[in-house]
């Protein structure tokens, strides 16, 4: 399959991701990396290659591959239902579907203006650090209302989520023991807050999550790992795309100006352009579940494939003037090529919405004088969720 195919080529240090893949984008539709993945372009093969007709979701063939056979990090990708498929991936989705939908997630709203007006408000001074006195608290103090995280641990809680996160992601890095060791204390947390559950129940959802009729067909280990599977990927993405989005706005005043007038008529589609022009997810790897064929290149069953989501959101064939953040746009497909499809369309998808559009619209409100302070936001990474380094920004 890989005979006369372009190979992936590693990115210059002085391209960004966006340059890069566009470059590769011109060498053919598909490319085939080191390990043999096959990396695709365009919006059509991502729709193709999330097919649960013909690809089925990675499982643990990328941790084993890298010698993690044990450990939390192993028993995450072992049963989390993001790493799973079938009637594995339903069972243990179930029991958490209906807390997720989306007229549960819209009641969310005005609690999630208030906790970014209470953010705001605590602020000490003019310049600050958006990614943790901002983007990073939102999503984790909301996840943690719905588990009922008990307030006194909410603050630990949210200093676990991030390196959590990046111990996931399985890169080399100086803090890679204390990553690990975050991975582990979260999971004890989740452990103590279900056990909680079980001997004193509420009205709640860990409650109805633990209880039998509900959670019941779950292992210790599989509720252990789907609560921890909410926090994590419903924490570190939407922090990313927050400040992805209100950095592209405040460099092109505008449009922040724009948003600033009409907030709440303009959320929805600033929203929607910010997750699609610098998206937080660089691929969406999947397994060929059969043989097919895809722009003429024969694709064998266990092919690894690799749907670049950045270039697919920049598709010419979908998307006019591609390379423009336009918060009017109009041609944005129904669904959201970010949250992915089929059966393994994002569970938060609701919740993410909700927290970045009311996050948006807070911060328009309240703070219109908003600018950066310093050099904008970087987001990094094809493979998998992406990284950013900084964000500073003056408030007035």
């Amino acid at each position: 399959m890989a005979d006369g195919l372009p190979r992936v080529h590693k990115r210059p240090a002085e391209q960004s991701d966006h340059e890069y893949v566009e470059d590769l984008r011109r060498q053919g539709p598909v490319a085939v990396d080191r390990y043999g993945f096959c990396w695709t372009f365009s919006h059509e093969n991502l729709l193709h290659c999330t097919n649960p007709s013909v690809t089925r979701q990675v499982e643990t063939e990328k941790v084993v591959a890298l010698g993690v056979t044990e450990g939390p990090v192993f028993e995450y990708f072992a049963n989390s239902l993001l790493f799973s498929n079938g009637d594995v991936h339903r069972r243990r989705r179930r029991p958490l579907s209906r807390t997720f939908a989306f007229k549960v997630m819209d009641q969310m709203r005005p609690r999630i203006r208030a906790v970014v007006s209470d953010l705001i408000a605590a602020t000490g001074t003019p310049v600050i650090d958006f990614l943790d006195e901002i983007a990073g608290p939102l999503p984790s103090r909301i996840v943690a209302e719905i588990l009922g995280v008990p307030a006194d641990q909410v603050r630990r809680f949210a200093e676990l989520v991030y390196p959590a996160m990046r111990a996931l992601s399985l890169r080399p890095s100086e803090s890679q023991a204390a990553e690990v060791a975050a991975m582990a204390e979260l999971d004890d947390l989740v452990t103590d807050l279900l056990q909680a559950r079980r001997d004193a129940p509420r009205e709640d959802f860990l409650s109805a999550f633990v209880a039998p009729e509900t959670g019941g067909d779950l292992s210790e280990i599989e509720a252990r790992v789907q609560i921890t599977s909410v926090i994590l990927a419903g924490s570190d993405t939407t922090r990313m795309a927050l400040c992805s989005t209100i950095s592209q706005l405040l460099q092109h005043p505008d449009q922040w100006a724009a948003f600033c007038a009409d907030p709440d008529g303009l959320k929805k589609q600033v929203a929607a352009e910010g997750l699609r022009y610098d998206p937080v997810i660089g691929s969406l790897p999947r397994v060929a579940a059969e043989d097919f064929a895809m722009d003429g290149v024969d694709i064998a069953r266990g092919t690894v494939l690799a749907p670049i989501v950045l270039a697919a959101l920049r598709d010419p064939a979908v998307y006019e003037e591609p390379g423009r953040f336009n918060i009017w746009r109009a041609d944005h497909p129904r669904y959201h090529p970010i949250f992915g499809a089929g059966a393994h369309r994002c569970l938060g998808e609701a919740l993410a919405r909700a927290e970045l559009e009311e996050a948006l619209a807070a911060l328009a409100t309240l703070t219109p004088e908003l600018s950066l302070a310093g050099l904008p936001p970087v987001l990094r990474g094809v493979s998998g969720a992406r990284t950013i380094d900084q964000m500073r920004v003056r408030l007035h």
